[in-house]
């Protein structure tokens, strides 16, 4: 009886908790909303604005759940509050139960309106014409390396990056719930096929493994055939209702894909920043050395460089390089002013907040 006792107590603390977090969670929905009737159409989505919020719940957070708990809960809770004026439309690439969507989901909560797109391309057009408020698209895998697609169109796109999502990709083997055949054949995208490689040789030497365009197209085409399974991530799994034979199967335990966000605008600053540019050199001997030196004059840090064959233009590559700190920032707009002197080619593709979740 001591016992039922006790838990009683901790039942009824915990009801009246609820009640009281009912009232606060209302209570912000109600701010939210007066400070969208004041912004009067404006912009109802602000990312510097998001970021700073959940760096200080996880950084004043007392425990016992974690900074990454308590994070993803105010994302929800911010999610729904920005609902409540108008459910942003995200565009991801497709179909339902990509790796992208649940990037898109992790930056934006599920009050968000996710869209699928077909292809990359078809995310950037739909952000363009305005079908979509914002896009959410992969630029590179800790495994694979960099989404050429990605870089090209940021390229040539009018679009800001306005955000970053840092996705750890784990995948699972799935099959046909009931199925007991042998495995003749495997679907899943190229990259994540690479990603497995090394388990797939272990655990299922010999079997045919056939790239398809997503992981959830393998997911579908496994759910449709007693003789398959697929390589893919849980939501896919969870879309298509199929059973998880194996899961973490990735040969790097640390796999993680980054997402960009893009819209028509970027970030004004949040206080932990990231810039990302896209430039070419002069055809000049040490001429990449003289695009560095700006940065070192001014104390800015690069985060990445990544060469790619220039699709447009006079220039036979072009650099794509993410620098630590906001454009606004007086050392980041100093070697930027710096670089447009050096360079043959910049272009800003905007600035914005390190990846809090």
């Amino acid at each position: 009886m001591g016992m039922d006792k006790e838990l009683r107590q901790h039942r009824d603390a915990i009801d009246a908790i609820d009640d009281e977090m009912l009232k606060l969670v209302n209570a912000r929905a109600k701010h939210a909303q007066a400070i969208g009737a004041l912004k009067g159409g404006g912009l109802i989505y602000r990312p510097e604005r998001e970021a700073q919020i959940l760096r200080r719940v996880k950084e004043q957070n007392p425990g016992p759940l974690s900074g990454e708990a308590v994070a993803r809960l105010f994302r929800e809770i911010m999610s729904a509050c920005l609902a409540l004026e108008k459910p942003l439309k995200v565009a991801f690439l497709g179909p339902e139960g990509t790796f992208t969507q649940a990037a898109a989901i992790k930056h934006f909560g599920h009050a968000a309106e996710t869209g699928a797109c077909a292809s990359i391309d078809e995310v950037f057009r739909s952000v363009e014409a305005g079908s979509a408020d914002y896009g959410v698209v992969p630029v590179e895998n800790s495994t694979g390396g960099a989404v050429g697609t990605t870089l090209d169109l940021l390229l040539e796109s009018p679009l800001k990056v306005c955000g970053e999502v840092d996705l750890r990709i784990h995948q699972c083997l799935l099959r046909k719930p009931g199925a007991t055949s042998p495995v003749t054949r495997v679907y899943s995208h190229a990259q994540s096929l690479a990603q497995c490689h090394e388990w797939l040789n272990q655990n299922l030497p010999g079997v045919e493994r056939i790239p398809v365009v997503s992981n959830a197209k393998a997911a579908k085409l496994a759910s449709e055939d007693e003789h398959a399974a697929a390589v893919a991530g849980e939501a896919a799994a969870d879309r298509y209702g199929l059973t998880r034979v194996a899961e973490n199967i990735e040969d790097e335990p640390d796999n993680t894909t980054r997402f960009l966000v893009i819209a028509q605008h970027d970030a004004t600053p949040s206080g932990k920043d990231k810039t990302s540019l896209v430039l070419s050199s002069r055809n000049l001997p040490g001429a990449v050395y003289e695009l560095l030196a700006p940065l070192a004059h001014n104390g800015v840090s690069m985060s990445k460089l990544e060469s790619r064959p220039s699709r447009v233009g006079l220039w036979e590559y072009v650099f794509f390089v993410d620098l630590e700190g906001h454009h606004q920032d007086p050392k980041v707009a100093s070697a930027l002013s710096e670089l447009q002197n050096k360079a043959a080619f910049l272009k800003i593709l905007g600035s914005y907040p390190v990846a809090v979740l």
